[in-house]
């Protein structure tokens, strides 16, 4: 999978990036990353990507041009939007405040794609003209603010790529983790058996996977209800964990 990102900092995501299961699956050829710096496409001698806002106001605005310009050397396609070309549209996600709240299920969609372009504004933004000519998604990963979109796209890039076939060394790791089947993932242990006077709990030594699935499941359920209460409105659970969280709930509700 080819990850592209026009940035006006793009050693922030290089560094950022190429280290540990992301490096690793760059190394392997699994997944690339593409870093663009907009401010080789500005035609201004002094290589501005910015300008004052019309209306006034503070800060500075991020110029259609250097970005749309870029945009064209990555993809080739000069008028994305009234393109009628049969091939398909390579996704463009704009990181901002505005968009849509990242999850998992949006991670696991953006992983079918082959390539992915990342947007990263600066300043007090970008010209919305360049927005409408080539966004296809608008993505926020909270409800704060940050400096740039080079936070976020290294967020989504690392979230996405895990989706990836190959990028996981063991398959397994990455369909358990939290979120996966809507329910916080469940405490890990590993040796030694004691710690500080507190014992790995026995079930996961039985070695009876049944009991350690059941014991797993209730324990995702428990942390979920304690920690993110809302997610339980989405989850899907067998008979056996509904019976369980309906009797959680019943020993949690006040009478």
């Amino acid at each position: 999978m080819k990850f592209h990102v026009m940035t006006l900092f793009p050693e922030m995501v290089e560094q950022g990036l190429h280290t540990s299961i992301l490096g690793r699956a760059m190394d392997a050829g699994i997944i690339s990353v593409n870093t663009v710096n907009i401010r080789d496409y500005s035609e201004d001698k002094h290589r501005h990507v910015d300008d004052y806002p019309y209306g006034g106001g503070a800060g500075m605005v991020m110029a259609a041009e250097p970005i749309f310009k870029c945009y064209e050397a990555l993809t080739g396609v000069s008028s994305p939007k009234n393109a009628s070309s049969p091939v398909k549209r390579t996704r463009v996600v704009y990181l901002t405040p505005w968009g849509k709240v990242f999850n998992q299920e949006m991670a696991k969609d953006f992983a079918k794609e082959e390539e992915l372009i990342f947007l990263c504004g600066h300043y007090e933004g970008v010209d919305e003209r360049v927005l409408e000519e080539i966004v296809t998604d608008y993505v926020s990963i909270g409800d704060y603010v940050l400096s740039g979109g080079e936070l976020p796209s290294m967020v989504m890039i690392d979230a996405i790529a895990r989706m990836v076939p190959g990028v996981l060394t063991n398959e397994e790791s990455g369909e358990t983790e939290s979120f996966m089947n809507g329910l916080l993932e469940y405490p890990q242990y590993t040796r030694p058996e004691e710690w500080h006077g507190q014992k790995v709990p026995e079930v996961l030594l039985s070695g009876h996977h049944a009991k350690i699935a059941e014991w797993r499941m209730q324990r995702s359920i428990d942390r979920t209800v304690q920690y993110r209460p809302e997610l339980m409105d989405e989850v899907e659970l067998d008979k056996k964990s509904s019976k369980y969280y309906r009797e959680l709930k019943k020993q949690s509700d006040p009478e």
